[in-house]
């Protein structure tokens, strides 16, 4: 349950960083509002994750899932470049946090 709660958390912050580019610095009140939502949001499932895994396995994991799903959406909704080496770093990033989930709790 601990990983799905972590999970819940990186999405809010793909939210987040969404919703700070739709708020157009924070003058649009709804994206805005969705920003304040999405990012209490994702701090507060970070906050329980942390609570059950060793802290910087889930704020590598969080910083990750939001890195990885922010370019995402990046690429799907703003037309941001979608280059080889782009992908091919997201690709490294997305094996990095696979490691971290599966070997968390290795010596």
């Amino acid at each position: 349950m601990n990983w799905i709660i972590l999970i819940i958390a990186g999405l809010f912050e793909v939210g987040f960083t969404t919703c700070l580019k739709l708020s157009n610095n924070f003058t649009n009140i709804k994206w805005s509002v969705a920003f304040a939502v999405c990012i209490t949001l994702s701090f507060y499932f970070l906050n329980k994750a942390t609570q059950t895994l060793p802290m910087g396995t889930a704020y590598a994991v969080w910083t990750g899932i939001g890195a990885v799903g922010t370019v995402i959406v990046g690429i799907v909704y703003f037309q941001e470049p979608a280059n080889f080496w782009r992908i091919f770093f997201i690709v490294t990033l997305i094996g990095s946090i696979l490691g971290l989930k599966f070997f968390a709790g290795s010596h």
